[in-house]
C-alpha cells in the first residue's frame, strides 16, 4: 500500500501512524457527522434505541461501502490498478469511516442502558458527536502545528458542524 509512513510532529520527530487514522483522518469527521445526521433524522421517527441503533449501521455500513467502491474504482481507474489491488487499497484508507460510527453508536447504547428515554439518549449521542467533532478538530489543529488559538478555531468549525446538523434537525421539525 502506498502510505506515507510516520508523520513528522512540530518538532520535526516522526510519530507511527500504525492504523493509519492520521492519513484517514477525513474518515473520523465523515463517519460522526453521518451518525449525527442519522441521529438527527430518525430519532423522532424510531421507536426503540436498538432501531436506531440499527438505522445508524445500516446507514453507515452503506455509506461506507459507497465510499469504498469510489475509492476503488478511482484508483483502478486513475492509476491503472488490478481492481482487487485497488479495493485492498481502498479498504486500508476508508476503513475509519465504519470505526468512526462506533463511538457516537456506543454512547447511544451506553446512555440507553443507563436507562435514559430514547429521545434522552438519542440527544446525548448527538451532543457527544458534536463535542468529537470538536475534538477531532482541534487536535488536528495541534497536529498541523498550529498554536492553541488555530486548533480552538478549527475545534469551533468542527463543533459547527454538529450544530448544523441540530439546527437543520430543528428546522425540519417546525
Amino acid at each position: 500500500m502506498d502510505r506515507e509512513g510516520p508523520r513528522p510532529d512540530v518538532a520535526g520527530e516522526a510519530r507511527p501512524d500504525r492504523l493509519d487514522l492520521l492519513a484517514s483522518g477525513e474518515g473520523v469527521i465523515t463517519g460522526t457527522v453521518v451518525c449525527a445526521a442519522v441521529i438527527a433524522a430518525l430519532a423522532g421517527q424510531a421507536t426503540s434505541t436498538l432501531q436506531l441503533a440499527v438505522a445508524m449501521v445500516g446507514t453507515i455500513l452503506v455509506y461506507w461501502l459507497a465510499h469504498l467502491h469510489a475509492h476503488a474504482i478511482g484508483r483502478a481507474v486513475r492509476n491503472q490498478h488490478h481492481p482487487w489491488l485497488a479495493l485492498r487499497w481502498a479498504f486500508g484508507h476508508t476503513w475509519v469511516i465504519a470505526a468512526a460510527s462506533l463511538l457516537p453508536l456506543g454512547i447511544l447504547l451506553l446512555a440507553a442502558l443507563a436507562g435514559a428515554e430514547l429521545r434522552t439518549a438519542a440527544w446525548v449521542a448527538l451532543y457527544a458527536t458534536i463535542a468529537l467533532l470538536a475534538i477531532y478538530s482541534y487536535a488536528a489543529g495541534r497536529r498541523g502545528g498550529l498554536g492553541v488559538f488555530g486548533s480552538l478555531v478549527c475545534s469551533v468549525a468542527g463543533a459547527s458542524l454538529g450544530v448544523l446538523v441540530v439546527v437543520l434537525k430543528a428546522v425540519a421539525i417546525h
